[in-house]
C-alpha cells in the first residue's frame, strides 16, 4: 500500500485487513510485501514456523487464510466449525456414491482418528502420513467422460476436514513460497493447546465487528459473503455490536460500528500493485464501487480477483511478471502523477523478486490469453 499506510510487521499486516488470504501461495507472500516496510520472504515463514503468531487456517468460505492466534479462537467458531461440518458431509456423501464404504460416517470416524494418531509423534506430509496409516489410501474419480476428469486422494479431502475443525495445522512448507507442500501437525502440539472454543454467536459478533472496523462501511450482503454464513446471523451480529445504518454513495445503505459514523476526509493520492486474491480485492461482495466497468477483465466468472492496480482507492488494471519484470495493463488513463507512481512500484516490485515468475492460482482475465471451449 501507500508508504504512510505501510506497517513493520507481518502480524500487524494480517491484522490491518482481518487476515491475510493465503488459498495463492505467492500472493499471500506478496499481499504481505505490499503492506510491510522492508519485507522479506523470512519474514512470513518465521510468523507462521517460528513464532507461530501467525496460523494458515481453512475459514470463510471454505478459503484459507493466515490469521492471527488471537484472532483464531474467534475465527474457528465463527466460522471454520461451519465449513468443516459441510466439508465432512460432502466427503461422506461422495466416498457412498462411489461405492467405497457402506457406512460413511463410521468410515469418517475411523479416517480421522488413523490421522490424528499419525501425528502423536510429530508433524507429516500428507503423503507420510498415508503410508504410516493405510486406511487413509485411496482416491476418489471425477468427472468421468469429461475432458476435466480426474481424482483426488482421500488423505487430502481428511486433512482438509480436520483442518478446518481446528484439529490440525499446517506446520511447514518443503515447496518454495511460491508453491504448496504443507506438513501437518497436530494443532494442541503445535500452539501448544487446543484451540480454545467460543460460543458461536459470540466469536461471530467479534469476527464481524473486526470485518467493519476495517472494511466498513459494508452492506450486509457484503458481511453474509465475506463471512459465508447467514442472513439471520450476520443481522444478529450486527445487532449485537450495535452496528449503525448510514447511506451510502450511489444509493442503497450499509453498516458502521457506532464510534464510526463521520464521513471520511480527503486522503493523499496513493497507488498499490496488490496480487491475486488479496483481502483488499476480495474484501466485499458489491464491487462497483471500487472496480467500477473493469470486473470482466478483473476477477473470473467465479469471483476471484486476479493481481490488480489500484490508483486511489479503485482498481484500474492489472499486472503479471514476466522475464523479470513487472508487466503493468492499464484499462483507463490514470494521469502523468499516477503513472510515474505505478512505474515506480512496478521497479520495487521486480527489484524485490529478483527474477521470480509469479504464476497465480486465478490470474485474471485482462492478462491472460482467452481458453479454447472444450469441442462439443
Amino acid at each position: 500500500m501507500a508508504p504512510p499506510f505501510r506497517v513493520t510487521e507481518v502480524e500487524a499486516a494480517a491484522d490491518a485487513m482481518v487476515c491475510l488470504h493465503a488459498t495463492d501461495p505467492a500472493g499471500l507472500y506478496l499481499s504481505a510485501w505490499a503492506r510491510v516496510d522492508g519485507f522479506e520472504v523470512p519474514d512470513l515463514d518465521r510468523a507462521f514456523y517460528d513464532d507461530r503468531t501467525l496460523v494458515k487456517h481453512l475459514a470463510m468460505r471454505r478459503t484459507l487464510f493466515a490469521v492471527g492466534r488471537d484472532l483464531l479462537p474467534v475465527v474457528q467458531a465463527a466460522s471454520s466449525n461451519r465449513v468443516a461440518g459441510v466439508e465432512r458431509r460432502r466427503l461422506e456423501k461422495e466416498v457412498r456414491e462411489a461405492g467405497l464404504v457402506e457406512d460413511a460416517e463410521r468410515w469418517f470416524d475411523e479416517v480421522t482418528a488413523a490421522a490424528v494418531a499419525g501425528l502423536a509423534d510429530g508433524p507429516r506430509t500428507a503423503a507420510q502420513l498415508r503410508e504410516r496409516e493405510p486406511v487413509l489410501e485411496g482416491s476418489i474419480a471425477y468427472g468421468h467422460g469429461k475432458p476435466w476428469a480426474g481424482s483426488f486422494p482421500l488423505v487430502s479431502r481428511v486433512m482438509t476436514c480436520l483442518q478446518a475443525t481446528g484439529t490440525i495445522v499446517r506446520a511447514g512448507n518443503l515447496g518454495s513460497w511460491t508453491s504448496s507442500r504443507p506438513t501437518w501437525a497436530l494443532a494442541a502440539d503445535w500452539l501448544g493447546e487446543p484451540i480454545p472454543p467460543l460460543p458461536e454467536d459470540v466469536a461471530r459478533a467479534q469476527l464481524v465487528e473486526r470485518w467493519l472496523r476495517r472494511f466498513g462501511p459494508g452492506t450486509t450482503l457484503d458481511i453474509k459473503w465475506w463471512l459465508g454464513s447467514t442472513l439471520t446471523a450476520v443481522r444478529q451480529a450486527l445487532r449485537d455490536v450495535g452496528a449503525v445504518e448510514v447511506s451510502l454513495d450511489g444509493g442503497g445503505s450499509g453498516w458502521v460500528l457506532p464510534d464510526d459514523v463521520d464521513p471520511s476526509g480527503p486522503v493523499e493520492p496513493w497507488v498499490a500493485l496488490l496480487p491475486a486474491l488479496d483481502p483488499t480485492t476480495m474484501g466485499w461482495y458489491d464491487r462497483d464501487w471500487y472496480v467500477g466497468p473493469h470486473r470482466p477483465q478483473v476477477f473470473d466468472t467465479a469471483g476471484n480477483g486476479g493481481a490488480t492496480i489500484w490508483v486511489d482507492g479503485r482498481i484500474v488494471g492489472g499486472w503479471s511478471t514476466k522475464d523479470g519484470a513487472v508487466d503493468l495493463v492499464l484499462l483507463e488513463d490514470v494521469g502523468a502523477d499516477a503513472q510515474a507512481a505505478l512505474d515506480t512500484e512496478a521497479d520495487r516490485l521486480a527489484a524485490w523478486l529478483h527474477g521470480t515468475q509469479v504464476m497465480p492460482r486465478f490470474p485474471a482475465p485482462l492478462v491472460t490469453p482467452p481458453r479454447r471451449s472444450p469441442a462439443g
